[in-house]
């Protein structure tokens, strides 16, 4: 098995705008505009990150009648693990020269 990929840059603002939130249930629309993402790249983010387990979701049904109802998502406490981890600060690197150390 390929070892996991990095996290993508669009992937991490995701995380830490609902790590600012954790327990909170965020609409895909609130997270569209808080991490100035559209729709076809949230979602399927979205979608990666619930099944892999990270997130859990639930309808909302609208309150308005002829409105569909609304996907929550929210942070798994896995979720929460993994954005801590993956918004860690990575520790910087030093560049060489070639034949010095």
């Amino acid at each position: 098995m390929p070892p996991p990929r990095a996290a993508s840059s669009q992937t991490l603002n995701v995380l830490r705008a609902m790590l600012s939130r954790p327990a909170q249930w965020q609409h895909g629309y609130e997270l569209c505009g808080e991490c100035d993402l559209k729709s076809g790249t949230l979602y399927p983010i979205l979608m990666r990150l619930s099944d892999r387990g990270m997130l859990e979701s639930r309808w909302e049904p609208s309150e308005y009648t002829g409105r569909p109802p609304r996907k929550l998502y929210r942070l798994t406490a896995q979720g929460v693990r993994y954005a801590r981890e993956e918004s860690r600060p990575m520790p910087s690197t030093r560049l060489l020269s070639p034949g010095k150390a």
